[in-house]
């Protein structure tokens, strides 16, 4: 199990409420007007204020957690918004003259530079761009980004007598009979257009927005901002377009290819977008699990077998960590936690996500399981999100728990959809099936790293071609698609085409978050490989680099993974070629 963690401040006191900011500004006034003597006063600064932004933190993940579990009741939707409109403006102020505070201190320059070397550099970026005007605009773009997740999450169809939300409609598009996939992909694709204009109408709000907060931080453009304010310390916009083009060369050959292997194992004349999740020789589909609670149990039985117990070193297992995240104890003497939402229902947000509750340190896993593949590798890439928080968690500053580099946690993520293959069997019980699994996802990598190119190539041109129209940007997104899509008939269906991205919700609350995915699954990759190799080894090197969370610069962290942190053409076509021998060992 967990190793309880210590707590290096006692500044908050326990029984803080910190959803309310007369409780919380006492105590950040504190830390403003504190007196700064030596070296050991600012250290003691920074681990004070870790605590209190932990407890305020937690605060706000437990609200946004309520709300997008329960997207229909009000009094949840009124306390997240609450926060969100008087509490994180005062904490972006206030947190902001703490880190001028501490990166003015003369005393900076007696720190140990190898613990403080990312976090000072994170403080001045935020210093250099934050602009108090730019409060109130944030607080107004995550209202509109609620009010996306909102309308996705009241998204409801009834279909053959049964109301269902939208990922449990997911099952009819692995549906042998091609009318029933058809008449489905077509009610969930009615139902999206109904709420075109709407969403369209929050997204050009969100765009104005945006480039306003850009303009105010001295940027020509939210991009150039978005890179900053990220910490895009080690990768340029250019280096996006290399992926792109690495896509482009590497991967969609090979994604048409497969494409053209469906067609004619369909006997189809033409593909259509009803015809992308069937399985390509008409078999059933594939039924992992029964329930939310069985798909936990298998998962957790993959997990053991995977990485079974702790070699006495004092790191966590992955199958002690899932058994946390199920209930069964955080660390000795302390009670279970509640970890997991992943039922599908009417009123909840569309998606998956993990959320870290920094005060108590423990993960939270938030998804749709409707039945189907898909949600296995949901599962695990989100336990993946989670043992990452639980690895990391005995550091005592926030930052390096809670801003890892997003291109680094994506890997601890997408990796366990990887290594979790040789175990498939726990899901469906027989080898074939299991094959047909492990087929089915490394097929997925041709469409999903294409799919990454064309979401990001999107938003450079969204954020660089500053007041373009809205035909202006379906036109671009159906050129994308043409560039990076599957050999798919869209006759008919052009207004369904050019409003896909409709559904990709980080382009809503997210900006700009998505190249991480294409760069991390390079890295998964690598470490898939190592895995086939020497499973042991790379699962230590996986959980000794999850250990640093974001104490180290991004190249350092893929280091000590054993990874290369490379994503250009070359190193994309490397890692397809070794993907093309491992789908050739499968059967077709």
């Amino acid at each position: 199990m967990l190793k309880p963690f210590q707590v290096v401040s006692d500044y908050v006191p326990a029984g803080l409420d910190a959803t309310k900011w007369p409780q919380l500004e006492p105590l950040y006034r504190g830390l403003i007007e504190r007196t700064l003597k030596c070296k050991n006063c600012l250290e003691r600064l920074i681990l004070d204020r870790s605590e209190l932004d932990a407890a305020a933190s937690e605060a706000s993940s437990v609200l946004y957690i309520n709300m997008t579990c329960h997207t229909e009741d009000e009094a949840v939707k009124k306390a997240y918004l609450d926060f969100v409109e008087e509490v994180e403006p005062n904490l972006k102020r206030l947190g902001f003259t703490i880190d001028q505070k501490i990166v003015a201190s003369p005393f900076v320059k007696d720190l140990d530079l190898q613990r403080y070397e990312v976090l000072l550099r994170d403080l001045r970026a935020a210093v250099e761009i934050f602009r108090p005007e730019n409060v109130p605009i944030e607080t107004e773009l995550t209202k509109l980004s609620q009010r996306y997740s909102e309308i996705s999450g009241a998204m409801m169809i009834l279909f053959r007598g049964e109301e269902r939300t939208l990922p449990q409609m997911a099952r009819f598009q692995e549906e042998t009979v091609r009318a029933t996939r058809e008449e489905a992909w077509r009610s969930v694709a009615k139902r999206r257009l109904a709420d075109k204009d709407t969403i369209e109408d929050i997204f050009d709000q969100m765009l104005a927005l945006r480039h306003q907060v850009a303009v105010n931080a001295g940027f020509s453009n939210y991009r150039d901002y978005a890179f900053k304010a990220k910490r895009r310390f080690d990768y340029t916009p250019e280096d996006c377009h290399s992926f792109a083009r690495g896509c482009a060369e590497h991967i969609v050959p090979a994604l048409r290819r497969l494409n053209e292997q469906r067609r004619t194992g369909l006997d189809l004349l033409t593909l259509r977008p009803w015809d992308l999740a069937v399985d390509a020789k008409s078999r059933g589909p594939l039924r992992p699990f029964e329930n939310a609670q069985d798909m936990v149990e298998k998962t957790a039985r993959v997990f053991n077998r995977m990485d079974p117990a702790s070699n006495g070193n004092g790191v966590p297992s992955l199958s002690q960590m899932f058994a946390v995240l199920q209930g069964q104890g955080a660390a000795p003497g302390q009670p279970p936690v509640n970890c997991l939402d992943l039922d599908s229902r009417k009123g909840k947000a569309p998606g998956g996500y993990q959320a870290s509750r920094d005060r108590m340190r423990m993960p939270f896993i938030f998804m749709n399981a409707a039945g189907v593949q898909r949600d296995v590798e949901t599962m695990v890439h989100e336990a993946g999100h989670a043992f990452h928080s639980m690895l990391s968690r005995q550091d005592p500053i926030l930052a390096y728990r809670s801003e890892i580099p997003l291109e680094f946690a994506e890997v601890a993520s997408m990796s366990m959809e990887l290594t979790t293959h040789p175990y498939m069997e726990e899901f469906y019980g027989s080898k074939e099936n299991a094959d047909r699994a492990r087929r089915v996802h490394l097929e997925q990598l041709a469409t999903m790293l294409p799919w990454i190119a064309t979401i990001d190539q999107f938003q450079h041109w969204l954020y660089t071609n500053v007041g373009h129209t809205r035909a202006q940007r379906r036109e671009l997104w159906v050129v994308l698609m043409q560039r990076f899509g599957s050999s798919v008939e869209w006759t008919g269906l052009e207004e369904e085409l050019a409003c896909i991205w409709h559904r990709q919700l980080h382009l809503f609350g997210a900006p700009f978050y998505y190249i991480e995915y294409g760069i991390a699954q390079l890295g998964a990759l690598q470490l898939y490989n190592n895995f086939r190799r020497a499973p042991a080894r790379a699962i230590a090197d996986y959980k000794k680099s999850l250990s640093l969370g974001g104490s180290r610069p991004l190249k350092e962290l893929f280091t000590e993974a054993g990874l290369d942190f490379d994503f250009s053409p070359e190193r994309i076509r490397k890692t397809w070629v070794e993907v093309e021998s491992v789908l050739a060992s499968l059967p077709a």
